[in-house]
This record gives structure tokens, sequence and C-alpha cells, in this order.
């Protein structure tokens, strides 16, 4: 039996929950705290996005474990978390109903299918005389806040960047005084919070890979973050080296604010706050893309590519998502993004250029497996980024820069440190033969005990002549 919610006053307002797990630094939750004496906060486990999840899924687990943490902060504040299970557009039109609220209140998504599912909750709503209100939060810089002189969208980084840093202010990064409104929350009896299994999903090995959901992961990540961010840019390109953030589910997911980061690294200055901002700003600027082009989530920004004659080879697909290509660093990456829900930004453009320049596989199947695969999963980080890595993007890297990967390999990540961490059955190489096992004389391989085709694969195409037959694809166009 669902708890009994009291009948809400007329200055009722529910706030929505999304990709913006956290009391602190929220926009929609400090709008809706100020305007009304009675707030209730609010998710909904989607049924039309679970469903073709698979049952053992870590961003379900990390969410669900998130909003356990909130559940607590608001029960602390003298409220309760309610949660539905159910498509969310008809239940959150019947929860409004139901507590009587006046008004709905949510931070924005610019996804393409979650703009069209919050237009059909705004006439949903409107048709009860309920009021929805949106609001920017994960963003900085949204929608056509900035533009070209000529009021058009920047399809080029640089650029948009120098109009990004130039517009922004201390207004764009001032926190939402949230906890000061707490006290506007409505008081709930405890309200029912479903298990993973009720979802009807698994728990996941977070805790083994050492992931606290919850704005306590997020605020220590950035804390341990803070104290290395002068090494970012040094540290960064190296994934056996404690470079990266690794804030990305924690931004996907809102657990930390995206305001405080970018206030942080731009306020601190240097070099390796500089190019974490840039980072920052990179988001944003996917984020606009996707909004100004919705296209893109199926299609090549660039018309002309987007029919590409790609052979598409299934075997050759199946060896990259498997980590069994022969390329080590690859291999490596592939396994890592396969045991733990990550992968190291530089071999994202690593892996990815391999599968549409060495194997000449559609860069939309390999966007896709990293759909299906990263915790951190973004569709417009993920689009744009394997748009870039295809040559089909804005801004991308242009079609006849090919990364070489054992060139990648030798560069960064020298001493072999993380394929031997995801290929242990190559750590008796060393040098040269750590990153092309297949130059590596005999006796070598013999002394590490590794055959070839037995032991590690056979390099499933070569480099020099898939590249050739790469730039022939492209220039056919």
């Amino acid at each position: 039996m669902m708890p009994a919610i009291a009948p809400s006053t007329p200055s009722t307002a529910l706030v929505w929950l999304r990709r913006d797990l956290r009391l602190h630094d929220h926009a929609a939750l400090y709008h809706a705290l100020k305007q009304h004496a009675r707030v209730i906060v609010a998710f909904v486990f989607d049924t039309d996005i679970l469903a073709g999840l698979p049952r053992a899924d870590r961003r379900v687990d990390f969410i669900h474990a998130s909003l356990q943490a909130l559940k607590a902060e608001l029960q602390a504040a003298g409220s309760d978390l309610v949660v539905r299970h159910a498509s969310a557009t008809g239940a959150i039109v019947q929860l409004a109903a139901e507590l009587e609220a006046v008004a709905v209140y949510a931070n924005r998504d610019y996804e393409p299918a979650a703009i069209a599912r919050d237009r059909a909750v705004a006439a949903a709503l409107q048709q009860r005389h309920i009021d929805f209100f949106s609001f920017k939060d994960q963003v900085v810089f949204e929608q056509d806040e900035v533009l070209t002189q000529s009021g058009g969208m920047y399809s080029v980084f640089t650029p948009y960047k120098r109009a990004w840093l130039a517009k922004l202010d201390d207004f764009y990064v001032r926190p939402y005084p949230v906890r000061a409104y707490l006290q506007n929350l409505a008081a709930l009896p405890t309200q029912p919070f479903p298990s993973l299994q009720e979802l009807g999903f698994t728990p996941t090995d977070l805790a083994v890979l050492k992931i606290t959901p919850g704005a306590v992961g997020g605020e220590a990540l950035f804390d341990d973050f803070s104290q290395r961010i002068d090494r970012y840019h040094e540290r960064r390109d190296f994934p056996a080296s404690k470079g990266p953030s690794y804030l990305s589910v924690h931004l996907r997911f809102g657990t930390v604010s995206i305001r405080e980061l970018v206030a942080h690294a731009w306020r601190q200055g240097g070099a390796g706050a500089e190019t974490w901002l840039s980072e920052l700003i990179w988001r944003d600027f996917y984020q606009q893309i996707l909004w100004h082009r919705p296209d893109v989530a199926q299609h090549a920004f660039k018309p002309e590519y987007d029919a590409l004659p790609f052979p598409n080879d299934a075997a050759l697909f199946a060896a990259w998502c498997d980590g069994r290509t022969g390329y080590p660093l690859v291999d490596a990456a592939m396994r890592q993004l396969n045991s733990s829900g990550y992968m190291h930004n530089r071999l994202r453009m690593v892996t990815a250029s391999f599968l549409v320049k060495d194997l000449l596989i559609d860069w939309r199947r390999g966007e896709l497996y990293f759909a299906e695969k990263l915790i951190d999963f973004d569709l417009a980080a993920n689009n744009g980024g394997w748009q870039w890595a295809a040559s089909t993007g804005c801004d991308a890297q242009p079609y006849f820069r090919i990364f070489n990967p054992v060139t990648q390999s030798e560069k960064f990540d020298a001493d072999g440190r993380f394929i031997k961490r995801y290929c242990p059955e190559l750590a008796g190489l060393e040098g040269k033969a750590i990153h092309a096992p297949w130059l590596a004389k005999p006796l070598v391989l013999a002394a590490a005990g590794i055959r070839l085709g037995v032991d590690y694969p056979e390099p499933v195409v070569e480099h020099a002549i898939q590249r050739d037959k790469a730039l022939a694809l492209f220039k056919r166009t």
C-alpha cells in the first residue's frame, strides 16, 4: 500500500529529478522552493528507458544508489523522495494531479527524445491547468546562448570556446542557494523505495570498481582532483597515469554541479585548470550541436558522409568489441570498457579511429556499442566524439589524419603498463614488442610465453593497407 500524501495547498509544486541527482546548487529545486510553500521531490524510473537495458546495468545501479542517498538527505530535512516505476510521461502528470500541484519544475534535457517527452508532459499538464517550468542546469550555456556574429550555430570548437569564455562571468557560475529554502519542502510520511530487483535489475560491481554514487562520491572525486589539477595538462593523455578527474559519470547524472566545476577551473587558472576547462567547454559545445542539429543523433553532421560505403565486416566488429584485434592498445582499451564501463578519453579516440579507419566499420555501430557499455554515456558527447574520430562531424579530425594504433601506443603507454593491466598475456613483453607483438622476434615471443594466434591474436588487419582503403573510401564522396 502506498503511503498517503496529504492533499496539497494551492502553493504545492512538484520537482521532477532526471539527470540532476543532488539537492545543492539545483536550479529547478531552488526556483520551486522560492515560489511555493510546499515542494515535493520526485523521480521516475522510466520504463520507456529501462526496457531496453541489460538487467545488470551499472547506470541503473548508480542512479538507484544516488537516489537512496538523496532520499536520506530529504528525510533529514523532514521530507522524503517520491519514486515511481512507470512511463514517465504519464506518471508525472498523474502524480502532479494526485498532489494537487499547481506546477511541475524540472531541469532541461537537450536530447531529442527527452525534448519530445517534456513537450508531451507539458501539454498533458496544461490540460489539467498545471504549469510546467524548466531551467538550465546541466550546462553553463545552452541552446542559442552562444551564437556566431551572424546569429548562427557554432560548428567549430575554437571560435565557440572564445565566445564562450568572453561571455562567462560570475553570474553564470553563481550557485543556487537551495539550502536556504529547504524549510519549504513538504513534510511527508516515509515513502517506499523500490529495490533494484523490484525494478527488474540486479546489483553490479560499483563497489569493486570503487565508484561511489551520489553527491558524496562526486564531492570526494572533485576534492581529490583539485589536488592534481595543476598537472592535468601533462598527465591527461596517459591511460596508466592518474590524470583525469573521473567525474564524467557524476556530470552525466548531475551528482555534481557543472557551475561549481567551471567556477573552480576558471578562477584557479594555470595550464592544468585551463586545459580541464576546455574539456568542460567541449561538453557545452556538443550539447548545443545536438540542440541545433538533433538529426546528428542518427546521421552524419556532414551530409556528404552520411552514406559512406563501409564494408562493415561482422567478424572484424566482433574482434573490436571483444578486445582481440591483435593491436594491444586497442584491445586493452576495449577490455577496460567491457570490464569497468569506463574508457580513458585518449583511448576513446584511438579505438574509434581504429574501428572506422582501420576496420572500415560505420561509426554508428561503435557509437551504439559505447552507448551500451559506458557508465558515463551521454548522447551529445558520445555522438560528438565518434563523429569527430570518424571525420563525419563538426570540427572533426580531417579524414586524411588517421591515428596509427602502434605509434599512439608507443607515445601514450610507452612502458606498456596500461596494456599489461588489461592484456596480462602480454606481460612478458618489453619495449617495442609490447606495442606490436607481431613484429617481435620469435625468441622474444617464446621467452614471454606467447604464441601469436593462440595466446594473443595476430593483427586482424594491416594498418598501412587499411589506411589507404579508408582514404579511398572517403575520397569517393
